[in-house]
This record gives structure tokens, sequence and C-alpha cells, in this order.
């Protein structure tokens, strides 16, 4: 049987993690099985778009469920303390310029299973976050993303 992955993550995304679980079991596990007893009130079931929905929904529900909880199972939570501030890691915030697009941005290194891009949390596993890996300030790096190559200076290296 092969190895499960391991999922990488800050202390801040397994709690948001946990949070989107216990949400899921508790108030829409509720939520979904009200729509099917509404649904089911309508009779006949061939032609009963709510009650399809519903258990669409529900399937989909429970599916997030279990992703959530083997994500959770399989975490490896990166110990804030020790999170270095001299070399880029997960965990990292890091104070890159830009030259695309000439300007200073921060990002913030994640786990696959936290990352938002547009909140500036980069996966270790992207283009940009792989790149950044390892790296120190002075540092100049090239990836290549979709768009073609995009060449960024490390500034500075934080934790929060």
């Amino acid at each position: 049987m092969s190895e499960a992955k391991k999922f990488v993550m800050t202390y801040e995304g397994v709690k948001k993690l946990e949070e989107e679980l216990e949400f899921l079991k508790t108030v829409k596990r509720k939520e979904i099985t009200e729509k099917i007893k509404v649904a089911l009130g309508y009779g006949d079931l061939s032609e009963n778009s709510e009650y399809d929905e519903a258990k669409n929904e529900q399937a989909f529900t429970e599916g997030r469920i279990i992703q959530l909880e083997n994500m959770l199972k399989n975490a490896s939570v990166v110990d804030e303390s020790e999170i270095p501030t001299d070399i880029v890691a997960v965990g990292s915030i890091v104070k890159v310029k830009d030259y695309d697009f000439d300007e200073e941005v921060e990002y913030s290194i994640v786990g696959s299973a936290e990352a938002d891009p547009m909140s500036y949390k980069i996966s270790n596993e992207s283009p940009v976050g792989a790149a950044l890996l390892g790296k120190k300030v002075g540092e100049i790096v090239e990836v290549s993303v979709p768009g073609g190559i995009n060449k960024f200076e490390v500034l500075g290296i934080r934790r929060e």
C-alpha cells in the first residue's frame, strides 16, 4: 500500500480546516437533511429536482468531509518557532521584488491545503513557492509560469 501524502500545514491552516469540518458535520448536514425531508414531501421522486439537488449537495458535502478528515489525519504541522528567518521555508512570509510588475509583494508560503493566491498565500508546491523555498535575502529566482518566466528577488524573510 502506498504511503499517504503528508499535508504540510501551518497551525492556522489546521484550525481553518477543523472549523470547516465542524461546520459541515454539524450545521451543513442538518440543513441538507431538512432539504431532503422537504423534497420528499413533494411526492414523485422521478421528477423532483429539489430532491436530486439535495442528494447531490449531500454527496458533495460528505466527499468534502472525507477529504478534510484525510488532510487533518495526514497533516504535518509546521512548528512556528522552528521557522527559519534566514531562508525561505513553509510558514515564512517572504517579501519579494516582482520584476515583471516592478513591485514589492509579500507572500506567505503555506502547504497546498491552505493556499489562497488571492490572499497572497502560495503553496510550497506551486511554481513560485517551490522556487522560493531555500532561498536567502538577496537571491534572485526565475520561475517558469504559464505566462512565461517571472523574475523575483528575495528582499526579506520573516515569520508571523
